[in-house]
This record gives structure tokens, sequence and C-alpha cells, in this order.
């Protein structure tokens, strides 16, 4: 079968197509035929430095859609031929992907694999910022970083659901602030100084909530930008900083929370707890209270190039790689 493998780390380059067999599943495991797959930054980071620990040579992609190609043992409530969603631990550049039973979705019928492609990593990330650690409530203004992305596209819906509170989003450029106002932000800061943007639009007061995909040294700095009682959630490192390590001093003046989260992390801890949070998230879809763009598509054979357009950071939405649709 094809894939793109990867066998040493380093730039788009490294992602190259190989022929190799194709895998088989074992007990609790499903065979996908691969229609589409997502591209995410964690992927990026995996080719670029190991993140999260691949062996060479591997094969990148967190997300897949497809049909069903075959069961392992102790696998009864899939059926072979049916369209479905997945979330795995990597291996979705190819044809032919293997996942975990627990993290493979059934796609409802009112969805196309196209978009389904999009569900598995974004869709319950979203919803676990948004309510499950987040936990924002009607009336509070929330501030998303890197809001013409992903996450942030799906972000900006799911806070405007919840009630009358400011949905303030930051992005990299001006480019990208017409399309982050049109999936439920309110108002959009351009670049490095949105502390004094938000600090203008907010009175001095700051936001409730404010989601952090940086990490590092950018999310220490952001408690300066949070209101009384307000949190922050971590989920990502993509500043590729140092971890920050804090304490009391930094988050007693405003008596100040920090939470993290990892979707890869849940599914390895928690698969449960990401199969009820990702079926709260696909219904939304499914009912079409928020919706994923998928503003870029290329060919598998393509998928370096996928790598370049996300790292430009010039891309918003989603970005797929079309395997075989």
């Amino acid at each position: 079968m094809r894939a793109i493998q990867v066998a040493e780390f380093g730039g788009p380059e490294v992602l190259r197509p190989v022929e190799t067999d194709v895998p088989e599943p074992g007990a609790g495991e499903v065979a996908i035929d691969v229609a589409y797959a997502g591209v995410n930054f964690a992927e990026i980071k995996a080719r670029r430095s190991g993140y999260r620990g691949p062996i060479l040579p591997f094969t990148p992609g967190l997300e897949v859609s497809g049909r069903v190609r075959a069961l392992g043992p102790g696998v009864t409530d899939l059926t072979v031929g049916q369209e479905v969603a997945a979330f795995i631990a990597g291996g979705g550049y190819a044809e032919v992907a293997l996942a975990p039973a627990t993290t493979v979705f059934p796609v409802p019928a009112v969805l196309s694999l196209r978009t389904a492609a999009t569900l598995p990593t974004v869709l319950p990330t979203a919803h676990a910022l948004v309510h499950e650690v987040g936990r924002l409530r009607a009336g509070e203004s929330v501030l998303v970083r890197g809001a013409a992305g992903g996450v942030g596209t799906v972000v900006g819906q799911l806070a405007r659901r919840v009630g009358d509170g400011a949905v303030y989003g930051v992005v990299s450029s001006a480019a990208k602030v017409d399309f982050a106002l049109k999936h439920g932000y309110d108002q959009v800061f351009v670049g490095d100084d949105w502390e004094r943007q938000l600090a203008a639009a907010t009175g001095g007061r700051g936001v409730d909530l404010l989601l952090d995909p940086i990490g590092g040294e950018q999310l220490r700095h952001s408690l300066r930008s949070l209101a009384p009682f307000g949190r922050v959630v971590n989920y990502g490192n993509a500043g590729e900083g140092a971890v920050w390590h804090f304490g009391a001093a930094e988050l007693g003046p405003g008596a100040w929370s920090v939470a993290f989260f990892s979707i890869l992390t849940l599914a390895v801890e928690q698969p449960e707890e990401l199969r009820d949070v990702s079926a709260r998230a696909f219904r939304l879809v499914a009912d079409g209270a928020v919706e994923l763009p998928v503003t870029a598509e290329l060919p598998l054979a393509e998928a370096a190039e996928a790598h370049r357009l996300m790292e430009s950071r010039a891309t918003t939405g989603k970005l797929l790689l079309r395997v075989d649709a």
C-alpha cells in the first residue's frame, strides 16, 4: 500500500512516499481503508523533532476517515464497510490505518467522509476547551489564540453558543481577520500586540477564559490578560519553548487558575472520556450547529507541501490529505 514515511527528523522534505505492507488489526483494533487524513500541528512537531517519541521510521497522521476494512478479535460494535472516523496514535498518512476500536466513531449519515476527517482531533479538543475544561458560562468573555486555525474556528462557534459574553480572537495576520469573524468572534486582534488591544477592548479588565496553544513564556504572560478569578487553559506548545513552571506567587494576585488539556493524553489514559466528549461534539456538526471548513485539500503524495502550507502560518480552517476518496 501507499504511505508517507519519515525516516529522519527534519523539514517537510523528509516526508517521503513509500510502498509498505498492509497492516492487519490485532485484538481490539480496526483496520480502515482511508479516504481522508487530517493534518495537525502535532504531526509537524513529530516530523521535526520526534514529538511524543515516534520510532523511526514512522508514518504520521492522527486522524482519518474511511471505511472499515477488517475487525480485530473482540471488536463487535462495528461492521466491515461501515463509514467511520478515527483518532489514532499515528499512521494516518496511508491507504490503510489501524485504530483502537475505542477511538473509532461511526460517521452520521448526514456527513460526508470529507467532513468526517475534520472531526476526530479538532472537535473534541474544541469542545473540551470550552466546556469540560474551560467551563465557560453564559455572560463570560473568552479570548482564543490561533482563532483562524482548526481548533480556533470551532471554539469561536462553541463559545458563541454559550451565551452573550464577548468572544475575542488573536490571529497572526490581517488576512485571517475576516475568516475568524465569520466563525463566532466579536473582535479579532492581529499579531504580538494583542495584549494591549485586548486591554483597550475590555477597559483593562481582561477575559474570564483564555485558551492558549503556545505554551512557555507566552502562557505565563497570558495571566496579565485574565479578569479576577479568570482561568487559562493551555492545549499545546506551538512556541516550542521551555515548559513554564508556576506556583501561588504567579496565580495568587488575581485568584487565577491554569489548566492543561491534551487529546493525545486523554486518548491513552481515558479513552471512554474521549468517546463521550467526541459524541457530544460530533452531534453539533451533524445537527448543523457547528462547521469546520476545509480550506485546503491535497493528495497524499503531496504531504510535504501540506506541511509547508501549515508551517507558513498562511492557512485557515482545516487542511486535509486526500487518500482514496
